[in-house]
């Protein structure tokens, strides 16, 4: 008895006990249901991100004034550095030559009460001064309207770009912003953009926040330093180290800082969404590998206690292949078969089930993406067959150790 046919016997075998069959396969068929579906949402959140990761701080580095923590250590004090000014971080953008975008922000209010005619926000909303390349760098589109121009910049004048949620509060549904004025810190501004509903992302609600050009924010500290940041925006990643060494430089020489002297400011590569997400994502595949591994723990042995079933109610049908020539090693292929293919039929099965299920879990999500995880399917099929020979090993051998005279008197 050849290979194929070994496998003909199996079908068959399966055809004849069609309703314990399909029982066994759907057990199997659940534990890759958990493990294909879990990876396949992951997959779906992963590709999502990963559209606007280039722009949220993968190819990006920040440049800050350092915290002034006040440290004692063995009784020496860390020591203080002033903090960047608007006069430096200007300066740095003239200066550095690498090719790049360059966003500069200030935070200068986080309970701000923004105003337009009758109606007015929560005092919670974040006013940011920033310059024209912050929306690119944050990955920041518009609903309307547009971000601020290098002149208004320069010149600090007096135009705001508002949130969806600061929108939805201060003006009539579909009422176009672009061009009312709106109030808040004793100041009118006039909307030039309305940024399209982003969702809270990491510390940033971009939704519930007003910026205004970075000059006219410096104005309205009325003295009171702010906190500067600049980012740096590569878009060779290979680049990166370069980037970062030249604009070490360039600070350092703007700062004053004297050879063999600290930093005086904080350099460091954006990479906080990335391994956040890394790190969310691999106790979640974590999750759901031990998940489907116990469902299919469960199913192995299932299979085993089916095909032992099988050995026992089969005693005369091996006792008859083995009288009329069949070695051993067929009679194990023939059971080992048999357990790989019913794991294979639940296998395919769980395939499509945990596809469908993934990409429903990641609509609900909002993440419109429909995910064919073609390396999650492969792994599938390749643990069902191990999930076969593993439960069918143990039967298939015991069903080639008969003797051939006393199966064929077995009753």
């Amino acid at each position: 008895m050849n290979l194929l046919e070994n496998i003909k016997e199996g079908l068959r075998s399966i055809r004849a006990n069609l309703l314990r069959s399909i029982l066994t396969a759907l057990i199997v068929a659940i534990g890759i249901t958990a493990l294909v579906g879990m990876l396949t949402t992951i997959d779906g959140i992963e590709h999502s991100v990963n559209e606007s990761l280039s722009s949220l701080g993968v190819n990006t580095f920040d440049i800050n004034s350092k915290t002034n923590r006040n440290m004692n250590t063995e009784g020496v004090t860390e020591k203080s550095y002033p903090q960047i000014t608007m006069g430096e971080a200007f300066r740095f953008i003239d200066q550095y030559n690498v090719t790049s975008t360059i966003s500069l922000s200030a935070f200068l209010s986080g309970i701000a009460e923004i105003k337009h005619m009758s109606k007015k926000t929560n005092p919670n909303v974040a006013v940011n001064g920033t310059n024209e390349d912050y929306f690119a760098i944050n990955g920041l589109e518009f609903e309307r309207g547009r971000g601020f121009s290098p002149l208004e910049v320069q010149y600090g004048t007096q135009v705001a770009v508002v949130g969806y949620k600061v929108y939805t509060t201060l003006f009539l549904e579909n009422q176009n912003p672009v061009g009312k004025e709106i109030t808040f810190s004793g100041s009118k501004f006039k909307v030039i953009g309305l940024l399209r509903e982003k969702g809270m992302l990491a510390d940033n609600n971009y939704d519930n926040m007003v910026f205004i050009p970075i000059i006219k924010a410096n104005q309205l500290a009325e003295g009171r330093g702010l906190w500067y940041e600049l980012t740096v925006g590569i878009k060779d990643p290979a680049q990166m180290d370069f980037a970062m060494g030249e604009a070490t430089g360039v600070m350092r020489r703007i700062r004053g800082d004297n050879v063999g002297q600290e930093n005086s400011f904080e350099l460091q590569k954006s990479e906080t969404l990335a391994q956040e997400l890394e790190s969310i994502t691999s106790g979640l595949r974590m999750a759901g590998a031990g998940i489907g591994f116990i469902t299919l723990l469960g199913a192995s042995i299932a299979l085993m206690n089916i095909m032992l079933v099988s050995v026992t109610e089969r005693t005369r049908e091996v006792g008859v292949r083995k009288a009329l020539g069949a070695t051993p090693l067929r009679i194990r292929q023939q059971f080992v078969i048999e357990a790989i293919v019913v794991c294979l039929l639940g296998g395919f099965a769980g395939i499509i089930l945990g596809i469908l299920i993934g990409n429903l879990l990641s609509r609900l999500m909002n993440i419109e993406v429909f995910v064919i995880p073609w390396m999650e399917m492969l792994i599938g099929l390749v643990v069902c067959i191990v999930v076969g020979l593993i439960s069918g090993y143990y039967p298939a051998h015991k069903a080639s150790k008969l003797d051939p005279i006393e199966s064929l008197r077995f009753e």
